[in-house]
């Protein structure tokens, strides 16, 4: 569901004045090779590349937990899906229902039925159910922030105007990269897949970072028609310390995977996102970025399996949800991903549009971080300086822009500590939030040094 929230903040991006230039206002800082006190180097990790491990096999157990489907929620029209059991195990009277109906595997246990002409989805899902099988619809997912681009579309740069990454310092970024210089370590990132609306491969402040670009959709891996996917991906793994424009979180490696499953208008479905967990699963990624989402508590149980599952081998973040007062979007209120809800110009506040937990999801809200957004007033200074697609440079706010900003602190983390696993790492980030000013803040520095303790 589109945010009815802030029609315009949260679809706002302005072209930077020269763009040549980027929104850093010059070169990032250099880290300075001398350990705070009380800094722990612990010895027999290395500085240098990894090997990786051989990634786990995608194994969804479809056939888990119970499915409330919520024909009313946004999904695909003309669809049903089909949860398990394997073909071979179906019974007969689960096989007449299915009698010159279109079906196809999405993966292994998930079927994807096509209604029958004349009929509506939610009637022919019900003669399914009546006829033994699981079935849901195939949601629609949608980024939480699209920016419409007036600096592009309208002409109007933003002249004259500074734009720093205040949130770095925010996040105690600097202070993280410190530490893990003075251990001898690059503030390097592992496999990292941003689940999104594709990456401009050919963005300069992106050399070398990217591994080759994947798709899920009809539409090119290595373009992003919404233009939200290369902001989100730049935040995480913008080339650093190269004098160009923007610093990502981490410095370097060719290790951000773009997996598109985001149309131009920003959206994609159930069967898309599963695709692209398997995808990122196979590929070895450590880390997860998913900045999108759909309002309502009823979760998406084919998604809600395969993230169970991929949780196993990656730190999973998914953006909070844009719009306030109806509890954390989903796939943020999957129990095993962290959610992350954007805080304004100040630490203490969330942002107007930044969803949290509500009263039904207790069960979750200890998995709630928060990060800079962008703040609600609009201003250039107080919003987040993004990469855009064409080499460009933009600003944007949105939860979409503050998940990646966690992603990139647990890359950091299991690169400079390749032993821990995905839900220590996750443990971690959780426990080490500065709360000084009442929610949880994302503190990179805090869980760096915890992560190489």
């Amino acid at each position: 569901m589109r945010s009815a929230a802030l029609p315009t903040l949260l679809t706002l991006t302005a072209l930077l004045a020269a763009c040549g230039g980027g929104g850093s206002g010059g070169t990032p800082p250099t880290p300075t090779p001398v350990p705070p006190a009380g800094s722990v180097c612990p010895q027999g990790i290395s500085s240098g590349p990894t090997a990786q491990a051989a990634p786990l096999p995608f194994q969804p157990d479809f056939t888990a937990g119970t499915v409330t489907a919520d024909w009313t929620a946004p999904h695909v029209p003309g669809e049903v899906l089909i949860l398990g059991p394997a073909a071979a195990n179906l019974s007969a009277q689960s096989v007449s229902a299915l009698a010159g109906v279109t079906v196809q595997e999405v993966v292994p246990g998930l079927k994807l039925a096509a209604t029958p002409a004349g009929r509506d989805d939610a009637a022919f899902a019900a003669s399914l159910h009546a006829a033994g099988l699981r079935v849901q619809p195939n949601y629609l997912y949608r980024a939480q922030a699209l920016p419409n681009d007036p600096g592009v579309n309208a002409g109007l740069p933003i002249s004259g105007t500074r734009v720093t990454q205040t949130y770095l310092n925010r996040i105690k970024a600097p202070a993280a990269w410190d530490f893990l210089t003075a251990c001898g370590k690059t503030p390097q990132g592992v496999i990292t897949a941003v689940i999104d609306s594709g990456v401009d491969a050919s963005h300069n402040d992106l050399t070398g970072r990217l591994l080759a670009p994947q798709t899920v959709t009809s539409g090119a891996a290595t373009q992003d028609d919404a233009r939200h996917g290369t902001g989100v991906t730049g935040i995480i793994g913008a080339a650093t310390n190269n004098g160009v424009a923007v610093a990502g979180l981490t410095w370097g490696g060719t290790n951000m995977l773009s997996i598109r499953m985001l149309d131009a208008a920003g959206e994609g479905s159930t069967t898309q996102l599963v695709q692209a967990l398997q995808r990122a699963m196979n590929a070895g990624a450590k880390v997860i970025n998913l900045s999108l989402g759909f309002e309502g508590a009823n979760p998406d149980t084919a998604v809600s399996s395969a993230l169970t599952d991929a949780a196993k081998q990656a730190v999973v973040i998914a953006a909070a949800g844009n719009t306030p007062g109806v509890g954390l979007f989903f796939p943020a209120s999957h129990p095993a991903v962290i959610s992350v809800g954007a805080v304004g110009n100040t630490n203490g506040t969330l942002a107007c549009y930044s969803a949290k937990p509500d009263a039904s999801q207790t069960a979750v809200a200890g998995n709630f971080i928060v990060a800079p957004g962008g703040d609600c007033s609009g201003k250039p200074t107080e919003l987040l300086p993004a990469l855009m697609p064409a080499s460009g440079y933009g600003l944007v706010a949105g939860t979409s822009f503050a998940a990646p900003q966690v992603s990139g602190v647990a890359a950091l983390m299991r690169a400079a500590n390749p032993g821990l696993t995905a839900a220590q790492t996750k443990a971690l980030i959780l426990q080490t939030v500065d709360r000084s000013a009442g929610l949880p803040l994302l503190d990179a520095n805090a869980a760096v040094r915890a992560a190489t303790r």
